[in-house]
């Protein structure tokens, strides 16, 4: 689909923004964004060059939770969703930076943000690491094989709970934006998980030591953290593992950041 082409069906599909103003945004990875602007409103469009597969969601089952997401206060409004295109409400806010996780006292705010989202609907698509997985090392050019192993090895031994509800899967402080209630953005990876895995996000992307994460546990089950610490720890060698996997399936990888998540995880799992 070329850029001009796209933009017409979308203009035809949602004439009320016929005549916006386009800015492409940077930094989508998978995808080209714009931002439009027309009469004081302000909108968000996303381009896929081809229709989402797994781990991804397709762009209509993100629509789908990003709308319940929405509906609760936590997101943006979704516009369209179409297999190659998504557009969603622009928030106007402070989107964070990791800094932000260094003030413990942003914990309670954030903690309480992130239960709500794990009430929101299940989607019924349960969280699929080893499927994940597997697509991250058929994409490998030259693997460490013991790495690789390793990371299989910490995937296949993590297990669903039984309770599984909404997560968003993609908890990186660059995904919160302040509006002035947290609201979150892309939710192109949401689905039914542990809900201890999106904290392990956060403690295990932006290193948090151990009384932050302490602290992050006491604030989302009100005090009474302790007796998940196991757990998180287990959650956050989950996460390691497949951002390896994961970093080390992309064609501009670094080596020195790989070499850092190695040494945090087999560190973790010594």
């Amino acid at each position: 689909m070329s850029d001009l082409r796209g933009r017409d069906e979308v203009l035809r599909t949602v004439p009320e923004w016929q005549g916006a103003t386009w800015t492409e945004l940077k930094g989508g990875q998978t995808n080209r964004a714009w931002l439009l602007e027309k009469s004081g409103r302000k909108a968000v469009l996303k381009f896929d060059g081809q229709p989402r597969e797994a781990p991804y969601n397709t762009r209509i089952e993100e629509g789908v939770i990003q709308a319940a997401a929405a509906k609760a206060g936590l997101a943006g409004a979704v516009l369209l969703a179409e297999q190659q295109i998504y557009l969603t409400e622009y928030i106007e806010g402070t989107i964070w930076n990791p800094a932000c996780l260094d003030h413990e006292a942003k914990f309670e705010q954030l903690a309480t943000a992130l239960r709500r989202i794990h009430s929101l609907p299940r989607s019924g698509r349960p969280f699929d690491s080893l499927g994940a997985a597997i697509r991250y090392v058929e994409t490998i050019e030259y693997p460490d094989e013991n790495l690789v192993a390793l990371c299989l090895g910490v995937v296949k031994n993590t297990r669903l709970p039984n309770y599984l509800c909404c997560c968003h899967n993609d908890l990186v402080a660059g995904n919160i934006i302040t509006a002035p209630d947290l609201k979150f953005l892309d939710w192109e990876y949401a689905c039914d998980n542990d809900p201890m895995f999106d904290l392990a996000t956060l403690v295990e992307h932006h290193e948090l030591n151990e009384g932050q994460a302490r602290a992050l546990l006491d604030a989302y089950f009100d005090g009474s953290g302790e007796r998940w610490y196991p757990q998180l720890l287990e959650q956050q060698r989950l996460y390691l593992a497949l951002s390896w996997l994961w970093l080390a399936s992309r064609p501009e990888r670094s080596n020195k950041a790989l070499k850092q998540l190695a040494e945090r995880l087999t560190t973790s799992c010594s």
